[in-house]
């Protein structure tokens, strides 16, 4: 049903197709506000929500209470305070191309009836996690996440460490709510990257994201770590008006000490706007920061209280979305990944290639069906296209996170070229390769059979266990965990707390000194009784490590 097109749905099956995206939707806002840890790119999530729209268009007595078009963001933390926000922080409509931009222009011109557009500003898309900063009588006195948009979490003193935020300003109003973004630049993501990879931790998937966990971070100390900027893009309640128009208002903020962008640009019609957008979009790779598309507003602000609200987004603002960067490269090799559960991913090897800002050199295939030009519904995809080693394909960064093949140059293809035989025996253990039954078919996803006897399955589970989304012990990361495997040392998670076993050998290798010698051990925090029975008691009581936290090289 969900292949169906919108047209075709009946009645009950469009009441059903609702409540499947409420419920999706709905999972996907929490992974991203919330969590951050998205599974879809942006493309698939705004085709989700475009979905939502048509059917509702076409069926609007079928609404529903939840609907995603009713609400925006997600619902705040728990582990937070909470912050009621006393003007919402709504989020906007998209455009896609430039028929969508001029239809925005349009329907501004017709709602306020209109001879001629009005003024409307162009301004980078910054890609970052909203925030709100309020200041009383010049002073900052608290700061939130936008939440669900009505409710948002308190997360003043994080904010407090971010350079970019006055503490206090002059020539404001009483009351004064500044929204904006906060980010991190490009350079200052990939060297903390670096450096996490270097100690063994995890990296971050992209600056949202990193940025995004930096501010949500339950110890302010860990915040005040990252390289943490802002961007002032608007405002919230105020005691009286900045200004007449959103260009004069963002120049007074500015004057406050606010950075706000350099690149706001004021247009007079659609196709001035669209130049706008060019320039945006050529000066792209020279930011330092990363941005996702373009935001226009109406100029004036009488005209945006004309204009109000609809349920999630202002009728006076929309954004256009950069439609992802596309380049050609060679598709040189394809090798298996076993993972932690013994699935089996092909992960493609290309020739090096900078696109959306990055140079991409591997990318995930997922499966043998996708290998072949099947979708996961049996669908074709890339017009039914296989991939084989040293075709010439067409790499995007979807949502410009996600590196993937989005089409094959066949006239470009090898006559010798082979199709791709997924292997039957595990490459790593040798164990026989079953794919999971579905009821009726056979599933997509091959696994080794060999369980722990295989290694990459039982080096996988180790490092999942030490990772930071479970016992998060930190300094002991993948690269430790591979070593410590190799020699011996440590086949189970229990041997990772028999490692004084191995100091004096431990001693001996490249890297390693008297400090990260020591056994695995609580923080000082604990008293050195409780760290000991802690030991003692393991499994039993894996909260205590949770609420504690462990340390590689912490000595007893």
């Amino acid at each position: 049903m969900r292949e169906k097109s919108v047209e075709a749905l009946s009645e009950k099956e469009a009441a059903a197709e609702l409540a499947r995206l409420a419920q999706d939707i709905a999972r996907h806002d929490a992974l991203y506000y919330s969590k951050d840890a998205p599974e879809l790119t942006d493309a698939e999530y705004d085709g989700l929500r475009r979905r939502n729209a048509a059917i509702e268009a076409r069926f609007p007595g079928l609404v529903r209470e939840d609907s995603p078009s009713l609400r925006v963001g997600a619902a705040p933390a728990s582990s937070f305070g909470k912050v009621r926000h006393s003007v919402a922080m709504l989020s906007l409509d998209n455009a896609f191309d430039a028929e969508d931009a001029r239809a925005f222009v349009a329907r501004v011109q017709r709602f306020l009836n209109l001879d001629t557009p009005p003024a409307i500003t162009a301004e980078p898309k910054i890609d970052g996690l909203s925030a709100s900063l309020r200041y009383e009588n010049g002073r900052f006195v608290q700061g939130a996440t936008r939440g669900d948009g009505r409710e948002g979490e308190d997360v003043t003193a994080n904010l407090r460490t971010i350079k970019d935020i006055p503490q206090r300003i002059t020539g404001a109003p009483a009351v004064l709510e500044v929204r904006g973004e906060v980010y991190m630049e490009k350079a200052a993501f990939a060297a903390m990257n670096a450096r996490l990879e270097a100690e063994g931790k995890q990296a971050y998937v992209n600056p949202r994201n990193s940025a995004a966990g930096a501010l949500r971070q339950l110890d302010a100390k860990i915040t005040a770590t990252r390289p943490l900027r802002f961007f002032a893009h608007g405002w919230g309640e105020l005691s009286e008006p900045l200004a007449e128009t959103q260009f004069e208002s963002m120049a007074r903020l500015k004057k406050m000490g606010f950075p706000v962008t350099p690149a706001m640009i004021r247009a007079d019609n659609a196709e001035q706007l669209l130049a706008a957008y060019q320039q945006i979009l050529e000066g792209r790779p020279s930011l330092a920061y990363e941005i996702d598309g373009v935001v226009y507003k109406v100029d004036s602000l009488a005209l945006q209280q004309r204009l109000g609200f609809v349920s999630r987004s202002p009728r006076w603002a929309i954004a256009h979305k950069f439609a992802a960067e596309q380049q050609t490269t060679t598709l040189e090799a394809i090798d298996i990944q076993v993972g932690r559960t013994g699935a089996l991913t092909p992960v493609g090897r290309l020739a090096p290639v900078f696109v959306g800002g990055v140079t991409v050199t591997n990318v995930t295939l997922h499966n043998a069906d996708y290998i072949k030009g099947v979708g996961a519904d049996g669908a074709p995809i890339r017009g039914g296209k296989d991939l084989r080693v040293g075709d010439t394909v067409v790499v995007q960064r979807a949502g410009d996170v996600i590196p993937q093949i989005v089409d094959v140059l066949l006239e470009k293809r090898a006559k010798g070229a082979r199709k791709y035989q997924f292997p039957e025996a595990c490459p790593v253990c040798g164990s026989h390769v079953a794919r999971e039954l579905e009821p009726g078919e056979e599933g997509v996803i091959a696994r080794c059979t060999g369980g722990l006897n295989c290694p990459a399955q039982a080096v996988e589970r180790l490092i999942h266990f030490v990772a930071r989304r479970a016992m998060d012990i930190e300094g002991l990361g993948q690269k430790q965990i591979e070593e410590f495997y190799e020699l011996g040392w440590v086949k189970e998670p229990a041997d990772i707390f028999r490692l004084s076993d191995h100091r004096d050998e431990l001693m001996t290798r490249e890297g390693y000194g008297e400090k990260k010698r020591r056994q695995p051990a609580c923080l000082h925090r604990c008293a050195p009784r409780a760290r000991i029975r802690a030991l003692s008691l393991w499994p039993r009581h894996p909260r205590h490590w949770r609420n504690h936290g462990w340390r590689f090289g912490a000595p007893l």
